[in-house]
């Protein structure tokens, strides 16, 4: 399994699946600049590894700022350090790489220094849905790295790829799926509604989840797994146990390259686009640091290099990118994606997990 696999795997959630901890770039000659550095805070395990070798050295010898990357504890434990470092005047990380739904829950207490775009030039390169805004129009956040799940099977079983989300529900796929087990990660309801409902915007209201989760409760006698532990469906996938699902699609194309008889697939109705942002603890005094460190990162040839090495989708428009078209294809997609409804995870999380419970997995 290579080393991208196994970060792949590590990194998801979008909440940090590693260990808590840091650890100092070990750059012994960078640390002449203890007045320009920063902390940065990333997903531990492999992903933080890949940025420690790939990206922040480069970024260190192109602004002479020191890096000190901290590895994000897992869940929302990270948030609420922030949040509570933040009461005290103090930031553990300057900069952290924070998952869509802790970007809402930041907003709600101000965490988040707003960003003056007029010194980010590589602003422009970036995808509207990966600028995360304040209410009031200012700038929380901008999309650091960003990752697909789309419907994979196991070519021995099915020898012609699904071209539909509706693949979830056909009969014919009795007892043959695994899907992701939570409500907050798997974005099986925006899947419902996107394939059978008209798009997410359908889930605005109480009726329109309602409906959704009717409609999502149908795939119940075709589901073999609801996983949480993604080693094991992607062991079922590769040996055809469970030849149907949910997974990501570099984690999968990467196995596919090793020999494994896997495919991913992006339905006609999108994958589902999941992504991190880097935000700004108010925290800090690191400011200017901060937004070179964020405009360094939006450079198309850096979202290239972080494709190659990490096995991120490009958060730049894919024209400016220099990626092949399969270099491309390893980790995105033209197909309009599924962008999850980040705003209910926050607003309604009791209650759709509750429903989950009772209507889905239960």
């Amino acid at each position: 399994m290579s080393d991208i696999l196994k970060m792949g795997v590590s990194r998801r959630g979008v909440l940090g699946a590693g260990l808590a901890g840091a650890s100092m770039l070990a750059m012994p000659s960078i640390l002449w600049a203890q007045d320009k550095s920063l902390k940065v805070g990333v997903y531990g395990g492999y992903f933080k590894d890949s940025f420690d070798k790939n990206i922040f050295p480069d970024f260190t010898k192109a602004t002479g700022i020191a890096v000190e990357s901290v590895a994000e504890p897992t869940g929302e434990a990270w948030l609420v350090q922030l949040q509570q470092a933040a009461q005290a005047g103090q930031a553990p990380a300057d900069i952290s790489m924070m998952s869509q739904v802790a970007m809402l829950k930041g907003q709600a207490t101000d965490l988040w220094t707003p960003l003056d775009t007029s010194k980010l030039k590589n602003f422009s390169n970036l995808l509207d849905r990966f600028v995360n805004k304040y209410p009031d129009g200012r700038v929380a956040g901008i999309g650091a790295v960003s990752w697909y799940i789309t419907l994979v099977t196991n070519t021995d079983v099915y020898k012609e790829p699904p071209t539909s989300w509706e693949a979830l529900w056909d009969p014919a796929n009795a007892d043959k799926l695994g899907l992701l087990a939570l409500v907050s990660n798997s974005f099986l309801l925006e899947v419902t509604a996107k394939t059978y409902m008209g798009g997410t915007n359908a889930l605005d209201t109480d009726e329109g989840l309602e409906k959704a989760f009717a409609k999502l409760a149908e795939v119940k006698p075709n589901v073999r797994l609801w996983y949480r532990d993604e080693a094991q469906f992607e062991q079922s996938l590769k040996s055809g146990e469970i030849p149907m699902g949910q997974y990501y699609h570099d984690v999968t194309g990467l196995a596919a390259a090793d020999g494994n008889p896997v495919r991913s697939t992006f339905p006609k109705e999108g994958g589902i686009q999941d992504s991190g942002c880097w935000a700004l603890s108010r925290a800090s005094g690191k400011v200017e640091e901060a937004h070179v460190f964020i405009d360094y990162m939006s450079q198309p040839s850096v979202q290239s290099l972080l494709s190659r090495k990490v096995g991120t989708s490009p958060t730049v428009k894919r024209e400016v990118t220099d990626l092949t078209d399969k270099e491309f294809a390893a980790v995105s997609s033209d197909i309009e994606p599924i962008i999850p409804r980040y705003d209910l995870y926050q607003t309604k999380s009791d209650w759709l997990n509750q429903k989950w419970t009772e209507l889905i997995v239960g």
